[in-house]
């Protein structure tokens, strides 16, 4: 109860801090690279939940090619998708799961639900406890 108090009320600040940097960022997204400035990804929460997770697009839109491991050079990176992603802005939007309960300041990573709930599970403690 009191790391959820905390998670709403940190998440709460830091949104309202960040919300220009975030406006800006996905207006400058749509400018760079054709297509939506968000992009949402399919995760695995607390219990084995699915949610979506929210980040600035920093990828060309593709027909699914290439492989879901990103490499730094990877050529679906656009310029300005490349120092979103340095500069970490990609991740600015998951503030907002975390205010709406599906993610929390402090936990493991989200997983893809390819990798989490696989039939040979090593990392059960990433769906048992909330993400972060």
């Amino acid at each position: 109860m009191l790391k959820r108090i905390f998670d709403i009320t940190v998440s709460s600040l830091v949104l309202l801090m960040i919300w220009p940097i975030i406006l800006l960022t996905a207006i400058l997204t749509k400018l760079a690279s054709p297509g939506p400035a968000f992009f949402v990804a399919k995760r695995v929460g607390q219990n084995g939940k699915m949610f979506n997770m929210y980040k600035i697009r920093s990828m060309h839109i593709t027909q699914n090619t290439g492989t879901a491991i990103t490499a730094p050079k990877d050529a679906r990176i656009f310029p300005f998708g490349r120092f979103v992603r340095k500069a970490k802005l990609d991740e600015l939007p998951q503030f907002w799961n975390v205010l709406v309960g599906e993610m929390s300041i402090v936990g493991p990573r989200p997983e893809d639900p390819l990798l989490a709930l696989g039939p040979k599970t090593r990392k059960l403690y990433r769906i048992i406890i909330p993400a972060g």
